[in-house]
C-alpha cells in the first residue's frame, strides 16, 4: 500500500510539472490574437478580443486561473472551434486510444515471437533475421514507412484503405506505422533479457530435471525476462503518442492527435493544453500500472 501511495504522489507531482510546462510553452508560440484575427483588425477590437479570452491578464494570474478551472474540468473555449476544449478533445480520445492499442498489439505480436526465437536460436539464422528486422524497424522513419505502406497496400494491391476510419481495416496501416518502432525496440530488449535469464543456474536445473525446452522457456524464462520489458512498455507510451500524431496526420485518422496538429498550426491554446494534459495523465496512469506489474513480477521492488 505504501508503494502504491508513493507512486501516486509521484504522478501528482509529474502532472503539476506538466501543467506548468504546457502553460509556458503555449505562450512562447506568440499572441493567439495575431493568428486568429484578420490582419486589418482595428487595435480596439484586438484589445476587446484579448480581454474576452483573458489574455490581457498577467501570466501568473492566467496560470492560476487556468489551473483552478482545469481542476474543475474547464479548460476554456477553443479559439478556432468556439466550443469547450475538453469535450472537443475528449470526443476524439477513444479513437486515438484505439489506434494506440492496435499499435501496441502489433508491437507485441511481432516482438514476442521474434525475441523468443532470437534468444533460443542464439547466433543462428532466426537470431540474425530477428536482429535484422529489429534494426530495420528502428532505422526506418515513420513518415517514409507510411508512404511505402500506402503505395503497396492501398495503391498497388488495393487491400487496405489509405485514409479515414470508416472501415474496420482502416486501422491496420496507421497501427503499423505507430507501432513499428516499439516492436523493434521490444524485440531487441526481450532477446537480450531472455538470453540473460536462460544463462542462469535455475534454468539449467530445470532442463536437467527433464522438462521440455519449450516449457522451460515459456514458464520459467519468459516471466523473469518480462521484468525489464514491462518497464520498457511503460516508457513506450510516449513514443506511441508521437507516432500516433504522424499516423493520424498521414492517414487522415480522426483522433485527438490530428486535432492537436491542427491546433498547433492555429495556436489554439486551450486545445493544445487539453491534449498535452490528457496525454500526461495517460502516461502517468500507464506507468503506474507498469510499476504495479513490475512489483508483482519482482516483489523485492516493494521492499526497496
Amino acid at each position: 500500500m505504501v508503494y502504491i501511495l508513493q507512486r501516486l504522489l509521484h504522478g501528482v507531482f509529474v502532472l503539476f510539472g506538466i501543467s506548468v510546462v504546457v502553460f509556458g510553452l503555449t505562450w512562447l508560440t506568440g499572441d493567439p490574437a495575431s493568428v486568429l484575427l484578420p490582419l486589418n483588425t482595428p487595435p480596439d477590437q484586438i484589445a476587446q478580443f484579448r480581454h474576452q479570452l483573458g489574455l490581457d491578464q498577467p501570466v501568473p494570474i492566467q496560470y492560476l486561473d487556468f489551473l483552478g478551472r482545469a481542476l474543475h474540468g474547464d479548460f476554456g473555449i477553443s479559439f478556432r472551434h468556439r466550443t469547450a476544449a475538453l469535450p472537443l478533445v475528449a470526443e476524439r480520445l477513444p479513437v486515438t486510444l484505439e489506434l494506440m492499442g492496435a499499435a501496441l498489439l502489433f508491437a507485441l505480436l511481432v516482438a514476442v515471437p521474434l525475441g523468443i526465437l532470437a534468444a533460443v536460436f542464439h547466433r543462428r539464422t532466426p537470431d540474425l533475421l530477428a536482429r535484422f528486422v529489429a534494426l530495420l524497424g528502428q532505422s526506418v522513419a515513420a513518415p517514409w514507412l507510411g508512404v511505402m505502406l500506402i503505395l503497396l497496400f492501398a495503391v498497388t494491391l488495393r487491400w487496405l484503405p489509405s485514409s479515414g476510419a470508416d472501415k474496420p481495416q482502416s486501422i491496420v496501416l496507421p497501427a503499423i506505422v505507430a507501432g513499428a518502432y516499439s516492436a523493434a525496440g521490444l524485440t531487441r530488449l526481450l532477446r537480450s533479457s531472455l538470453l540473460e535469464v536462460l544463462a542462469n543456474d535455475y534454468m539449467r536445473t530445470a532442463r536437467a530435471k527433464g522438462l521440455p525446452g519449450r516449457l522451460v522457456v515459456m514458464r520459467h524464462g519468459l516471466k523473469n525476462a518480462a521484468i525489464p520489458v514491462v518497464t520498457f512498455l511503460g516508457l513506450q507510451i510516449t513514443f506511441l503518442f508521437g507516432n500516433a500524431v504522424i499516423a493520424e496526420a498521414m492517414f487522415a485518422y480522426p483522433g485527438m492527435s490530428r486535432l492537436a496538429v491542427e491546433a498547433i498550426s492555429t495556436r489554439d491554446m486551450p486545445v493544445i493544453q487539453v491534449f498535452v494534459l490528457l496525454a500526461g495523465v495517460l502516461v502517468v496512469l500507464v506507468n503506474l500500472f507498469a510499476d504495479l506489474v513490475y512489483a508483482w513480477l519482482d516483489p523485492r521492488i516493494r521492499l526497496a
